[in-house]
């Protein structure tokens, strides 16, 4: 979790959420809430004072987050309101995180450089100048043209956040977990940390993971 964590949000030298973890990224969440078999992780935002931080760690030990099953939701209301007290809340955002497991289906996915880059031209242009953010770009390609893509949306030196798109006329055919596995298996040869984490909302989403048979190790409550 701590460094699934680091992967999606930078830090001050005191060890608080600073910006999301990307170029140019917005403000982090204001409070993030990590629950693993083994308890949960909060981090607050370097903003967060000391009276808000206090009542969030205290309606954190009062919870009964520890007798949630991890595929399950929270109800993230308590701390919504301790939140809003300084500042209206403008984002709640909840669900899984998992890793890859060991055994990674086989994959046509085909790697994208600066070489090949139109490739991702008409479908995925929007992803373009994720070519120069230095992770891996996978992509699925049908008739020319790449339909699905898998690349490091955040990065950090031990551990990569996966982020995946498919064009709409490409959905439910599985590209999502082909370019998806191909992605983990370029991260782990740069022995890093594959990570995967949706919403709860996302359906797709949490299907190319049971797909793909990935292991749940947490799950987020990040509160903006």
């Amino acid at each position: 979790m701590r460094l699934h964590i680091e992967a999606l949000f930078t830090h001050d030298a005191e060890g608080n959420l600073d910006r999301v973890n990307e170029p140019n990224g917005p403000p982090a969440a204001r409070l993030f809430v990590g629950r693993t078999i083994d308890g949960v992780v909060r981090r607050f935002r370097h903003d967060i004072g000391q009276e808000i931080r206090r009542d969030v760690d205290q309606a954190l030990h009062d919870d009964v987050l520890g007798r949630h099953g991890l595929d399950s939701r929270i109800d993230p209301s308590r701390y919504q309101t301790i939140l809003a007290r300084a500042a209206p809340v403008q984002r709640t955002w909840e669900g899984p995180a998992f890793v890859f497991p060991d055994q990674l289906p086989p994959s046509d996915a085909v790697r994208v450089t600066h070489g090949n880059a139109q490739l991702l031209r008409p479908y995925l242009e929007s992803w373009l100048p994720d070519v120069d953010a230095g992770g891996p770009m996978y992509v699925l390609v049908v008739d020319g043209h790449a339909v699905a893509v898998c690349a490091s949306v955040r990065q950090t030196s031990m551990a990569d956040e996966a982020g995946v798109d498919t064009a709409p006329a490409f959905r439910g055919r599985g590209f999502a977990g082909q370019v998806a596995a191909a992605w983990a298996r370029a991260i782990r040869d740069m022995s890093k940390i594959p990570f995967y984490s949706t919403s709860w909302d996302n359906e797709a989403s949490r299907a190319v993971a049971r797909k793909l048979g990935l292991v749940q190790f947490g799950s987020d409550l990040h509160i903006t």
